[in-house]
């Protein structure tokens, strides 16, 4: 993934407000292994409150300060600020997400674990999945899925929206047909996605 270019505002406003500054000092800082640049994304999404993100990218602190140290080794963040997600009634579904991501990642990297599990809190939010990880635009999921997990990535043959595609998954496993991720009756895009049909 190559860094935000300083004229890109269509989606996200002014990349200034996305903390480029805090996004160059993690990747000077980083260990140059995969997956460094989403991480720093997110992380500068989370410091800027535009994340769904509970602290620590929804990891413990354990997982959190772990993959800190791989790869940002030479950045500290304070790993107790980290806390996993409370799910409340939608454990149940966090965990099928989660089993869905790790059946599916690549295998070349630790960094996919991680991954997997901060992709499944983040379905727990309400907005896009891309906004709700706190990636600065719908190409960086993309990337991260083809990255990460190709083998879902190449299931999505009709670049259906990620969340929606992850819980058609599920469903389609539980012999349910009509169904649709839980936060789309409130998405502003609702319409983008669900159309006449």
């Amino acid at each position: 993934m190559q860094p935000l270019p300083a004229s890109r505002t269509a989606e996200n406003g002014d990349p200034q407000r996305k903390g480029l500054g805090l996004y160059a000092l993690l990747m000077a800082r980083s260990a140059g292994l995969p997956n460094d640049d989403l991480f720093a994304r997110m992380l500068v999404s989370q410091a800027g409150a535009q994340s769904a993100l509970p602290p620590g990218l929804g990891l413990d602190s354990s997982a959190f300060r772990t993959l800190m140290t791989r790869h940002f080794p030479e950045f500290g963040l304070p790993a107790q600020l980290a806390r996993a997600p409370d799910l409340g009634e939608r454990g149940i579904e966090w965990d099928d997400l989660l089993a869905l991501l790790m059946q599916y990642r690549a295998g070349q990297d630790p960094s996919e674990t991680w991954l997997a599990l901060i992709v499944a809190t983040a379905c727990m939010g309400g907005d896009h999945l891309w906004q709700d990880l706190g990636l600065w635009q719908r190409d960086d999921l993309t990337q991260l899925m083809a990255r990460n997990f190709p083998g879902l990535t190449a299931l999505n043959t009709q670049d259906m929206k990620w969340k929606k595609f992850f819980y058609k998954q599920l469903c389609n496993r539980a012999g349910v047909y009509a169904c649709r991720a839980p936060s789309c009756e409130v998405c502003i895009d609702y319409a983008k996605c669900f159309g006449r049909e």
